[in-house]
């Protein structure tokens, strides 16, 4: 049988059988550039290819990897992460990490061993027979899943060589690339998310429960040698001799005995070779050659058996596998809807349903196709979804999915049936409701039975033929007439051709088939897989009753095929064309093969006395649709002649009959008797009459008999299917209720999870409150400000410890109004000035002094919020005592020098540096006759009618004030002044200095000569 194929959220590139010269082909939500890399599969070396995948933070523990790595290993690294549109240096940074040779990956690349491969931006990667290949995406940056697209192309093409290896990073990509690795007997590995800076790709990893190794970056290196240099498993031979066939052929035996001892499952009738490759899988990564040695372990390791049924149940799904598939299946399903009866059930059963994608897609598929119906017919649908993984039945029932189910689904599929919530997508209960999840074991469970759609896709290809020759009957067996078969595109119904009818040869869908062939197809159910299994049917329909079935485990049916084989007259029945369709009883004196290749056919094989009869027979019978008998047909034999009687019945019930014949051979000889004897008969009519009558009589008893024993058998057989279809309906009902408590508890459940993330939420939210507050206290005790918070009621919200200087406040004060506390303030208006800001909102400020002499600035203002709300007002209070203490002896220095100036009877007069007056002494207001108060101020220039605006006083006042000199002497001039008319004055200047420095201040003398 060919090997399955699989398809996952970014399609795999595959070898076309098509030339190059053929029109390319757009392969999923990416464009395959140009390449001059030839389709023609090359012969591929064997070393290991390590796909390694990050996202965010994942340079780190790419660092470590590398730095950790030997310049040896004989395998190639593929590091795939997400990066932006712009130009990257990530070759050059791992570069300086590694001595392996580090390139950016370009179109046609072949892989080499001990050679590191980077992926450039804005590119998708694959990897065809060991050629590196750059895609164009399609889809927006937001959207790829480079990690996930460059895995599932490594698990194709390189198989058990490919190792997966994810890093730190956001989201979920890489999740699907692994399952498809671990798929194809690679191995993966994941970071240990608590060394991950950002841990969502590890724990969706790990989540999925196919890793073989949880690790910090720089303990991978040693793993990874580990693994690549193990020894090779010696796997046993299909056909073992018988010198060396016990040992591994137990070993194996055993393996399945500890598997079926701890979870209760039966391996025995899976495809061998697919159990040896998922057990080497498990063997090398404990480094176990020998098979026996791996029984050991396992029963010295309990936890190893868990883990191996796991790997044994790895199963590759997706929702809408195979698209053409489904709309395939939409197009066979809307008639089928169209048919069934106004408030009926559409019922389908989706065996191996492994985590639930697919049926789920099945229900999402039924409710498209319901709008394509009357609505009024009021449809309701139940899908059965069954595994015999737990984990994977809970996660089905759960219906929570990863984000990167988008490359399956599509957008108006995922607006329609699906939640968006918190790290993916989750089935809308709607669709949850319609799928009852349940533990079920194919090989040894009940089926469900009055099916429309039965879903089996890539489960057969795992199983036995046996198995696989006594599921189909049952499958058979569990559709209602018409329904609908649907297998994966590696498997068919070879050899049970006469119980399905392909509809859609490419997809595997099929109808149930109602002839009469199939009836005799009896189902073995309950089976086990200790008796034979169901035969392949012949070229033609034929079940001889000299023959009877053993494996038919009903009393019913041995009893009734007994009384047939004794009792019954030899017949066969036929169609219209005379093919025999079924043979009850010994015929070999009616009918013998026909020479040559002829097929099954009555008139072909009648023998040649008897061929008229029965072709008049048959043609009678058909043309009137009502019995025909010939009576006393002569039948040539070795010792003379024998009489028979020809019934060929019209057949028009059942419906799975209607329209065929069945003709009946009766043998009606009587033994040879002498002249005497008939002579005496002749005489004695009466006697001979009553033996006649007698045998009549008793022939006639005895087939009414034999009708009553069938009838009664039949009828008990019905009666027994309509139980066991009563017991299956109850315990349907019985596992729909089942789920719907397990629905309730698993709402509860979320519910619970709900209040929990909510209360993480709010504890995240406190501490983040807490950290504020204390970045706000020691933010306010650095400034060492005394600062008041109050509502708007002038309640205390919060103060600072500098505050009790001011206003005797303890911590147990806040919550009272601040009017309730006195003071030591020389300000009595403090309650009123709050009052003014909060009905004014407005700043106010001022200078206050305490009693105990200290000076504050005071600054009252509204408290606002983020959102501009006045919540109530901030009081800070700055000291400011030195400063007013400078100010004051400022001050008093000034009046000093007033004073001096005043005592001194020379005129002097003050200039500042815009050569404006500052002051003069009282002698220079007698002498001029102005008033000191009021040319203060003034230019000098202007000041006395421009007298004193003189080229060359001003020239040495500039110098003064340029310190290109320090005083000027004995400068003379004249000039008319205002009051006191012209004057001949003699001026001194000096600059003022202060504590030894100069200031921009001119002190001037006057001397009138």
């Amino acid at each position: 049988m060919a090997a399955p194929r699989f398809y996952l959220l970014l399609p795999v590139l595959e070898e076309q059988p098509t030339s190059a010269a053929d029109t390319p082909a757009v392969v999923g939500p990416v464009l395959i550039e140009e390449t001059a890399v030839s389709t023609h599969k090359a012969p591929t070396e064997r070393f290991p290819i390590v796909g390694l995948g990050g996202s965010a933070g994942s340079l780190e523990a790419l660092e470590l990897f590398f730095v950790n790595l030997p310049s040896r290993t004989g395998a190639a690294f593929v590091v795939v992460t997400h990066l932006g549109p712009q130009q990257s240096e990530l070759a050059k940074v791992l570069q300086s990490f590694t001595p392996l040779l580090v390139q950016e990956a370009t179109d046609g690349m072949r892989v080499r061993p001990d050679h590191v491969y980077v992926i450039p931006p804005s590119h998708e990667l694959s990897l065809l027979h060991g050629n590196l290949l750059l895609l164009a995406p399609t889809q927006p940056q937001s959207s790829r899943l480079p990690i996930d697209f460059f895995f599932q192309s490594l698990a194709k093409d390189a198989q058990d060589r490919a190792v997966c290896i994810i890093l730190s990073g956001l989201g979920s990509d890489g999740t699907i690339g692994l399952k498809m690795v671990m798929e194809n007997f690679g191995m993966v590995m994941v970071q240990q998310p608590d060394t991950a800076l950002f841990d969502s790709m590890p724990r969706s990893a790990i989540a999925t429960e196919f890793v073989d190794f949880v690790l910090p970056p720089e303990d991978m290196p040693t793993k990874l040698l580990e693994y690549i240099e193990r020894p090779l498993v010696t796997r046993p031979p299909r056909e073992l001799s018988p010198e060396s066939k016990s040992k591994p052929a137990h070993a194996l035996q055993k393996i399945f005995m500890l598997i079926r001892g701890q979870t209760g499952h039966d391996f025995t009738y899976y495809k061998r070779n697919t159990l040896f490759r998922r057990i080497e899988r498990r063997m090398n990564s404990h480094q176990i050659k020998e098979f026996t040695h791996y029984v050991r372990y396992l029963q010295e390791h309990p936890q190893e058996v868990d883990l191996l049924f796991k790997e044994l149940l790895i199963g590759v799904t997706k929702f809408f596998r195979d698209q053409e598939a489904y709309e395939s299946l939409r197009s066979q399903l809307i008639p089928v809807l169209i048919k069934k009866p106004a408030d009926s059930t559409v019922r389908v059963w989706a065996p191996g349903a492994s985590t639930g994608e697919e049926a789920y897609s099945l229900a999402m598929l039924l409710q498209e196709c319901l709008d394509h119906v009357d609505p009024h017919k009021y449809l309701k649908i139940q899908i059965f979804a069954t595994d015999i993984n737990p984990e994977g039945i809970d996660y089905a029932r759960l219906g929570l999915y990863p984000e990167n189910i988008a490359g399956d689904v599509s957008p108006e599929r995922l607006r329609r049936f699906f939640h968006k919530v918190d790290g993916g997508y989750q089935i809308r209960k709607e669709v949850r409701d319609v799928v009852v999840v349940a533990l079920h074991n194919l090989s040894k469970d009940a089926p469900f039975t009055k099916l429309d759609l039965l879903c089996c896709r890539n489960l057969l290809i795992y199983l036995s033929s046996d198995l696989q020759r006594n599921l189909l009957p049952i499958f058979h067996y569990s559709l209602n007439p018409g329904g609908l078969l649907f297998l994966g595109p590696s498997e068919n119904v070879t050899g049970f051709q006469d119980l399905f009818i392909p509809l859609d040869i490419k997809w595997k869908i099929s109808r149930r088939s109602e002839s009469v062939a199939s009836l005799t197809r009896l189902a073995n159910f309950p089976f086990s897989l200790t008796r034979h299994p169901a035969a392949p049917a012949h070229p033609v329909g034929i079940m001889n009753a000299s023959t009877p079935r053993r494996e038919s485990g009903a009393f019913a049916t041995l009893v009734q095929k007994v009384l047939l084989r004794y009792y019954a007259p030899p017949a066969v029945v036929i169609n219209g064309k005379g093919d025999i369709l079924f043979v009850n009883g010994r015929t070999g004196k009616y009918l013998e093969p026909a020479p040559g290749l002829s097929g099954m056919n009555l008139f072909d094989m009648a023998r040649e006395e008897l061929n008229f009869e029965i072709s008049g027979a048959v043609h009678r019978a058909t043309q009137s649709r009502q019995d025909a008998v010939l009576e006393e047909v002569r039948l040539k034999t070795e010792t003379g002649y024998e009489m028979l009687r020809l019934t060929v019945k019209y057949l028009a019930e059942p419906d799975t009959l209607a329209g065929l014949l069945m003709v009946v051979f009766e043998d009606l000889s009587q033994p040879k008797r002498n002249p005497r004897r008939k002579k005496m008969s002749d005489q004695e009519p009466d006697g001979r009459d009553a033996v006649v009558v007698a045998l009549e009589k008793e022939l006639k008893y005895t087939k009414y008999r034999l009708q009553t024993t069938i009838e009664e058998m039949e009828s008990s057989v019905e009666e027994l299917k309509s139980t066991n279809e009563e017991l299956q309906s109850a315990n349907e009902e019985l596992q729909s209720t089942n789920e719907e408590a397990m629905t309730n508890k698993e709402e509860m459940q979320s519910l619970n999870e709900e209040l929990m993330t909510l209360n993480m939420q709010y504890l995240s939210k406190t501490d983040e409150l807490s950290q504020a507050a204390n970045d706000m206290k020691n933010l306010l005790d650095s400034t060492e400000l005394a600062i008041i918070f109050l509502d708007n009621e002038m309640v205390i919200k919060r103060f600072t410890p500098p505050v009790a200087r001011i206003i005797n406040l303890l911590p147990t004060d806040v919550g009272r109004p601040i009017m309730h506390f006195a003071n030591n303030l020389q300000h009595t208006t403090l309650a009123d000035d709050v009052q003014l800001v909060l009905n004014r909102l407005l700043t106010l400020e001022s200078s206050i002094q305490t009693k105990n002499g200290e000076w504050y600035v005071m600054r009252i203002l509204p408290y606002r919020t983020l959102d501009n709300y006045i919540s109530g007002a901030v009081i800070t209070f700055t000291e400011v005592t030195g400063m007013k203490r400078l100010e004051q002896e400022l001050q008093e220095s000034a009046r000093f020098a007033e004073s001096i100036i005043e005592t001194v009877r020379e005129p002097l007069l003050a200039l500042d540096r815009d050569l404006r007056v500052l002051t003069v002494s009282k002698a220079f207001s007698t002498l001029f006759r102005v008033d000191g108060e009021t040319i203060k101020g003034e230019s000098i220039n202007t000041f006395g009618g421009g007298a004193w605006s003189q080229p060359d006083l001003h020239r040495r006042l500039l110098k003064l004030l340029n310190n290109e000199a320090r005083e000027f002497d004995n400068l003379e001039m004249e000039a008319d002044f205002p009051e006191i008319g012209h004057q001949r004055v003699r001026l001194y200047g000096r600059r003022i200095s202060s504590q030894g420095s100069k200031t921009d201040r001119i002190l001037l003398s006057v001397e009138v000569l």
